[in-house]
């Protein structure tokens, strides 16, 4: 199993509790860390749009993804929700050990 990190935002005012608590309990991922504050511009409909967000990092391994963004694409708000899976080069062995166990189904 190999640790990937999953990226995603929503808007500032979405109650991320539940979402992450359901990602969790269901061992999709082994952490959700949320990220209150962030300030995105970006283009959408032909427009520059600037949006206050939280940015979710969401620490799982790759035979879990599938079923992960299932998921969370059923409960995200957004109409094009962002879902970039990164593959770190490099993570510390008692790291990756428990994150392994956290998301192995029992």
């Amino acid at each position: 199993m190999t640790p990937v990190i999953i990226l995603t935002t929503v808007g500032s005012s979405f109650d991320l509790q539940q979402l992450a608590m359901d990602l969790v309990e269901q061992r999709l991922a082994a952490c959700v860390n949320v990220i209150p504050r962030i300030h995105s511009v970006y283009r959408w409909q032909g427009k520059i749009e600037r949006e206050d967000e939280q940015l979710l990092l969401i620490k799982t391994v790759d035979e879990r993804v599938p079923a992960l963004k299932k998921a969370l694409l059923a409960l995200h708000p957004y109409e094009v929700p962002e879902f970039v899976v990164i593959e770190p080069r490099e993570v510390a062995e008692p790291y990756r050990a428990w994150l392994v166990a956290a998301v192995e189904r029992e």
